[in-house]
């Protein structure tokens, strides 16, 4: 499989500026690989297709306001900084990626808010794009932290070039995010409000529940024409023991096991023993799915559509088969369904 295989016309109207009136009143496509059948639905009607005891995998990763503004000392150039990664505590040391990249060099400062009450001093040059900012802040970890999220914005993926609006901060979160750590929202569970997910539970479908957060390195463009030259960036990952408890059992019973999101997927397959069961994790993953992988945890799995050439695209190619998968994407451009990550949904079983 090379990079070229995954290019294909996207209209940009397709792209979804904003999220369905309702979470589960987005669309749903339903593509059944043993029977080769593609069907349209809306998402509420998901459950119709699990039992009891069947699982939902869930990432509860939650995104945090990692889009600041600030400006640069002396000449008072507005400057965004996107946070990516804490690297120390203590030293309050972050690496963040600069907009206008050109005008910030080693030794600058920025000072955020009206105040000023929040300066950073960069101390390294790490990428052409990347830097690394010790904040420089009186207070102690706690009050430091309540002012970057005061500061900052919720992270629209670039795509959407409108403001952030109030309801964004809701909306960009899936309604089971509780661990905080991600700069970009697991987007196939934006489609489940707290209504389904009762639904889901009376039905006796079990949720098991994964941490991954998302970096941006997710929707790194591949540069390479030969896939296995492609380097993921490494994100990190918790798996606990009643999680592995629950999906072992199922993958015992022969039950339906449904990652909730690429997310998810790359979760579950990075934890998996030499005997195909779920290991315990705690650590981080750069692992890097696409077409032919065996997948040894899911069995179905919820997903939104995906750009071109992206490695999203190519681990759902991997999962559907790929002409399988090019033939729905054809369609749902027809259908008129919209793509990423405020779009709409797939399910593939």
């Amino acid at each position: 499989m090379k990079l070229s295989n995954f290019g294909f016309e996207l209209p940009e109207e397709r792209l979804a500026e904003y999220p369905s009136e309702n979470r589960d009143e987005s669309r749903l496509m339903v593509l059944n690989r043993k029977e080769q059948t593609i069907e349209h639905k809306m998402f509420k009607d998901v459950i119709d297709y699990f039992d009891e005891d069947d699982v939902l995998v869930l990432n509860n990763t939650k995104v945090f306001p990692a889009r600041l503004f600030g400006n640069k000392e002396k000449t008072g150039a507005r400057i965004e900084v996107f946070l990516l990664r804490e690297l120390n505590q203590e030293q309050r040391l972050w690496d963040v990626l600069v907009d206008p990249a050109r005008k910030i060099r080693i030794g600058n400062k920025l000072y955020f808010g009206d105040d000023e009450t929040l300066v950073a001093e960069v101390i390294d040059n790490t990428t052409s794009r990347g830097r690394t900012l010790r904040f420089l802040y009186d207070g102690s970890y706690q009050e430091f932290r309540a002012k970057l999220s005061e500061l900052g914005e919720t992270p629209l993926p670039k795509y959407i070039k409108r403001d952030v609006e109030p309801e964004d901060e809701e909306r960009y979160q899936t309604i089971f995010a509780k661990n905080e750590g991600a700069v970009a929202a697991p987007t196939a569970g934006l489609h489940f409000s707290k209504h389904l997910l009762k639904r889901f539970e009376i039905k006796g479908v079990n949720f098991a529940e994964v941490t991954l957060h998302v970096g941006l390195g997710t929707f790194n463009p591949v540069e390479v024409e030969d896939l296995s030259k492609h380097k993921m960036d490494s994100e990190e990952l918790k798996i606990e023991g009643e999680t592995v408890k629950i999906v072992n059992k199922a993958l015992k019973e022969k039950r339906r096991i449904c990652a909730v999101g690429t997310t998810a997927v790359r979760a579950v397959e990075s934890a998996v023993s030499t005997s195909g069961q779920l290991n315990e994790f705690d650590g981080w993953t750069n692992k890097f799915i696409f077409p032919p992988y065996d997948f040894s945890i899911p069995n179905a799995m919820i997903t939104n559509f995906h750009t071109p050439k992206s490695t999203l695209l190519m681990m759902v190619s991997a999962f559907a088969g790929h002409d399988f998968m090019k033939r729905a994407y054809e369609e749902a451009i027809k259908e008129g369904y919209n793509f990423y990550s405020y779009g709409d949904a797939m399910l593939i079983i």
